[in-house]
């Protein structure tokens, strides 16, 4: 079992900047991809930013170019830097993991960017 701890969420302005951080704990578990999705209300959620073992790095249209997607594989963490920040990124960010076969969820952090 792995489990994913978020922080980092918050309001921030049009324009500003956020930074995400997840950390995965558990015992026994090699990552093979984390990453973001995110869910404003009324839709679906969607992919934000997505890293896999082999450091390849996929990115939602809306976004690229203005977050970035890291990983710390020592640590288990997944970062999140979000800049020019937009009224549509508001949403709640959630973190992913991919271990083999298995799909792991974090409880969600609020962002909020005000116009």
């Amino acid at each position: 079992q792995v489990q994913l701890v978020e922080s980092g969420g918050g309001l921030v302005q049009a324009g500003g900047s956020l930074r995400l951080s997840c950390a995965a704990s558990g015992r026994g578990f090699s990552i093979n991809a984390m990453g973001w999705f995110r869910q404003a209300p009324g839709k679906q959620r969607e992919l934000v930013a997505l890293s896999t073992s082999g450091s390849s790095t996929d990115y939602a249209d809306s976004v690229k170019g203005r977050f970035t997607i890291s990983r710390d594989n020592a640590k288990n963490t997944v970062y999140l830097q979000m800049n020019s920040l937009k009224p549509d990124d508001r949403g709640v960010y959630y973190c992913y993991a991919r271990v083999v076969l298995k799909q792991y969820w974090g409880q969600g952090t609020q962002v909020t960017v005000s116009s």
